[in-house]
């Protein structure tokens, strides 16, 4: 049952790496549209869409801003959206052209690579906004309730108060990670600029680097730090490295989408591996998570526009994460329990070994395993 179950999802990984690798050839089909062309051009020169007059198009004869920049115009609360004349020029027009198409029968298509989305208060893609607070408040929630369960439930080490389990700090760290991953996509989703889309990127970056870490170390179950260290120093390495060539030289979306998909695959092959041969109490629970998170890509790889212009494909990938942080942060206290059980098992059959022999040696002092 385990040996077929790895064999599909190997297949699924496959699968999944060769279509992620495949990069669209038709991304911009609605900007190449002359008559989309035609109204920007008019708009950034006229400052009006039809009826519609955007009041960062308003230039005087020398074409300087009548009102001073355009971030001066709109209250404090609105000048995070950071939209200026051609932006709006070029959601308006898009709006029109899709309008058009929609009465001929015709399909969305994608604009600068990017469906026509409908903004809400300003909002660039309302729902994967949404999606991504749920998946930041699932995050924030899994890491809280397990923060209480290794405080204030399982038991103590006694000599110093901290938890049995082994990798409770790698998995707080990876709560902080996770939770300032979906903080940035949301902001990310919220306005597409080139500072938001370096922070969010990195942020992934950052979080599927250090995931491949802690799958190495629990998958192996690596509890020495000098082991700890050779294993992380050199991913930790490529990782930042990555980041700072993502950053400083040039946001290769190719190369970062090879990266990416190359650390998730390994990754979710670990657990996938590592869930076939061991006897963990919850390993149901693993399986669902790595098979659901591989099929939940395949959202990424179907790419549809919009259904009424807010709710695509990746928005749909962010809603079927949020059941699956659930599910994955149930796992990690489960774990954290069952070892603890383990390690508190081993450790009273010793301390009571001692006792006995302490009896009947008559020795009266009795000293603490520095293992448990």
């Amino acid at each position: 049952m385990g040996i077929m179950a790895d064999r599909y999802w190997i297949v699924v990984v496959v699968f999944v790496a060769l279509s992620c690798l495949i990069r669209p050839l038709d991304a911009s089909a609605g900007d190449a549209d002359p008559l989309y062309k035609t109204c920007v051009e008019q708009c950034e020169k006229t400052g009006c869409v039809g009826e519609n007059c955007f009041q960062h198009c308003s230039f005087s004869s020398d074409g300087v801003s009548v009102d001073g920049k355009w971030y001066m115009q709109e209250p404090l609360y609105l000048r995070w959206k950071q939209w200026d004349c051609q932006s709006d020029c070029r959601y308006h027009c898009m709006l029109d052209r899709e309008r058009e198409r929609e009465t001929r029968g015709n399909a969305p298509v994608k604009y600068h690579g990017k469906w026509p989305f409908r903004r809400v208060f300003g909002i660039q893609e309302p729902v994967s906004v949404a999606f991504s607070a749920f998946n930041l408040a699932m995050q924030f929630h899994g890491w809280l309730s397990f923060f209480l369960l290794l405080s204030y439930k399982l038991p103590l080490r006694p000599e110093n108060r901290k938890p049995y389990y082994e990798f409770s700090g790698l998995w707080h760290i990876y709560g902080l990670l996770a939770m300032n991953s979906w903080f940035w996509s949301a902001v990310f989703h919220s306005r597409d600029v080139d500072l938001t889309e370096k922070i969010d990127y990195s942020s992934a970056v950052a979080l599927l680097g250090y995931t491949l870490i802690l799958a190495i170390l629990r998958t192996f179950n690596v509890r020495d730090e000098a082991s700890r260290v050779m294993v992380a120093a050199p991913l930790l390495a490529f990782v930042t490295t990555h980041i700072l060539y993502l950053n400083f030289y040039k946001l290769d979306y190719g190369w970062n989408m090879k990266v990416c998909v190359a650390m998730g695959i390994t990754q979710l092959l670990l657990w996938a591996v590592w869930a076939g041969v061991t006897r963990h109490p919850s390993r149901w629970k693993l399986w669902v998570v790595v098979v659901g998170g591989g099929l939940a890509m395949l959202l990424e790889i179907y790419d549809f526009p919009p259904y009424k212009g807010f709710v695509d494909a990746h928005a749909l990938w962010h809603a079927t994460t949020i059941p699956l942080t659930y599910l994955w942060w149930s796992f990690i206290k489960d774990d954290a329990e069952f070892r603890t059980s383990n390690l508190v098992k081993k450790g009273g059959n010793w301390l009571f070994a001692v006792f006995m022999n302490a009896l009947s040696s008559g020795t009266s002092s009795i000293f603490v395993h520095p293992s448990v």
